[in-house]
């Protein structure tokens, strides 16, 4: 999240969270920080919001009553009264605790905290925001010893790498809020306690989901599935990966028909396609639109994991941009060796 020098972080508190299956307990604390140092506060602010990002946005949800929803419910009560801040903080804790029995949960710290003037859609708002550290790393503390210098091991947290973390906008309080997500450990499908157990959040369906969806839609079947069912060279993945690509990069809006016709071209490929998208959405619990309008940031975000470098053993990297019809591959007769023969008409 950029443009956040101007926020203000209003309170924070901090409790602890184990693993009930492992005897770890729960610490829960009685007051928030005292933030008198203006440089602390600032620190973490950053650690806290850096790490965000506001277009990819979610709600929260419930199967029958987004009032049965935990979360949403407790940080609805800090935005009425902040009155209630320790209070709700507590809840949302021992709610934490409760989700937190999965083998590979680890333990860790909660922060809960109150922002104010947080930049969101040209507007500046309220915000909580729930934010879980459970990876400590080691440092090294150089410190005077009467003429000389000692050094000393401490543990902490790197303000550069927030673990988990949730931020709720005080706007849409009746569609579940506007809540951004951050889970950079445990994604494994089996561990995905803090977005579907502890926050229960659906992603909303904008522009900005369905192309981020279709995009990693389409390179997870280039990859995996368009080389297992067809008998395709790595060359030719590359160049399905650069046209669907670039699809995204120079239209406006996506057409199912139009991506179809124009970038898988095959008519079995196509049934294949339209198979997988079938099992990708049921998997994921996504529904992505045939139609829909394209989001840049989405593209620009996916862009940097669509890769279109050919590795040939360790002597050689091809990056391929375009042209496929400028590659020939084939197996030398005399050595038995493969190879590329590759078109140009003058070096740069």
């Amino acid at each position: 999240m950029t443009g956040i020098d101007s926020v203000q972080l209003e309170q924070v508190i901090v409790h602890r969270v184990g693993n009930p299956t492992r005897g770890e307990e729960l610490k829960l604390s009685v007051n928030p920080l005292t933030l008198n140092d203006e440089i602390v506060r600032g620190l973490l602010t950053k650690y806290f919001l850096g790490p965000f990002n506001e277009n990819e946005l979610y709600h929260f949800s419930h199967l029958s009553d987004l009032q049965m929803n935990e979360v949403y419910r407790y940080v609805a009560e800090i935005f009425g009264s902040r009155d209630s801040f320790v209070q709700q903080s507590i809840l949302l804790t021992q709610f934490l605790y409760s989700k937190s029995t999965h083998a590979k949960v680890k333990e860790g710290e909660l922060y809960v905290a109150l922002f104010d003037k947080v930049p969101f859609n040209n507007e500046q708002m309220q915000a909580v925001g729930i934010f879980k550290s459970e990876t400590k790393e080691t440092f090294l503390k150089v410190f005077p010893h009467g003429q000389s210098w000692e050094v000393v091991q401490e543990e902490g947290v790197n303000i550069n790498k927030l673990d988990k973390g949730c931020l709720v906008f005080r706007t849409d309080t009746v569609e579940g809020f506007k809540v951004c997500v951050v889970d950079n450990t445990n994604k494994q499908n089996d561990t995905q306690y803090w977005v579907s157990d502890f926050l229960q959040v659906q992603p909303f369906a904008d522009s900005y989901h369905h192309t981020n969806n279709y995009l990693s839609l389409c390179k997870q079947f280039i990859t995996n599935e368009y080389p297992e069912k067809f008998e395709v060279s790595k060359s030719d993945q590359i160049d399905l990966l650069n046209r669907s690509m670039d699809y995204f990069k120079t239209r406006e809006q996506f057409n199912l028909q139009e991506f179809a016709q124009e970038v898988i071209h095959h008519e079995d490929v196509v049934n294949t396609f339209m198979d997988y998208k079938r099992n990708f959405e049921s998997s994921r619990k996504v529904e992505i639109g045939e139609e829909f309008d394209i989001h840049l940031s989405a593209v620009k975000k996916q862009q940097r994991v669509f890769k279109s470098v050919l590795k040939l053993d360790r002597n050689f990297h091809i990056y391929i941009h375009g042209r496929r019809d400028l590659i020939e591959k084939g197996v030398d007769e005399m050595t038995g060796k493969k190879y590329y023969k590759i078109y140009y008409d003058e070096e740069t």
